[in-house]
């Protein structure tokens, strides 16, 4: 749904990472959400054996949702740079995915990342969400997690750039707290950001 490219993430010292203590980043989120439509999903850490499905999953978002994603038109995925970012988490970041059983094993249906910056305690985020899945509570959900998680692994504030044509991402940053703003160097995007200073529900209404 929105798309991240100002953090620079790298992968980090496995003793710190942003002044947390090594066992700080050994993210370990696996659970069942259902969504309102009744729908269940599971939702775990990403990892390096998810490249195939992550793979299918851009195979199947439309050009649009994909220039909505990436915030430019892509047709053909650069894999070495995915790997690349799947094999700096949890070190650099967080991933999650959200998976449904499929005919060979499961689909991820929907994503979310947390990139960590360098410099501070600050991350950016980026989530997408297949088609099927969008209004059901998915996106949010995500979200939700990503926050909690991104808290406890010490950071201090999320931000994204979202186009501005992307509005139901904006609606969803907004009722999660976040605040929306022009990017002073693209008119097309808006920058949004959210203290996580007060502790998050990683489920719930939104």
């Amino acid at each position: 749904m929105n798309h991240w490219t100002k953090v620079q993430w790298q992968a980090a010292d496995p003793r710190v990472s942003n002044g947390c203590a090594s066992n700080a980043w050994k993210t370990m989120i696996s659970r069942d959400i259902t969504l309102r439509d009744g729908r269940v999903l599971h939702v775990r850490d990403s990892s390096l054996a998810d490249e195939a499905e992550l793979l299918q999953k851009f195979g199947r978002m439309s050009e649009n949702d994909r220039y909505m994603r990436l915030m430019r038109v892509v047709r053909t995925p650069n894999m070495e740079y995915a790997r690349s970012l799947l094999a700096s988490l949890p070190q650099a970041g967080i991933g999650l995915v959200a998976t449904v059983p499929a005919a060979d094993g499961i689909d991820i249906v929907g994503s979310a990342l947390a990139v960590f910056a360098k410099d501070r305690p600050s991350c950016e985020f980026a989530t997408a969400v297949d088609a099927g899945y969008a209004g059901a509570g998915l996106a949010s959900a995500l979200m939700r997690l990503l926050m909690a998680e991104a808290r406890r692994r010490g950071m201090q504030e999320m931000e994204g750039f979202v186009l501005s044509q992307n509005q139901p991402m904006l609606r969803l940053a907004r009722r999660l707290g976040f605040s929306a703003s022009y990017d002073p160097d693209d008119a097309s995007v808006r920058i949004c950001r959210k203290s996580l200073d007060e502790e998050i529900t990683p489920t719930g209404p939104a």
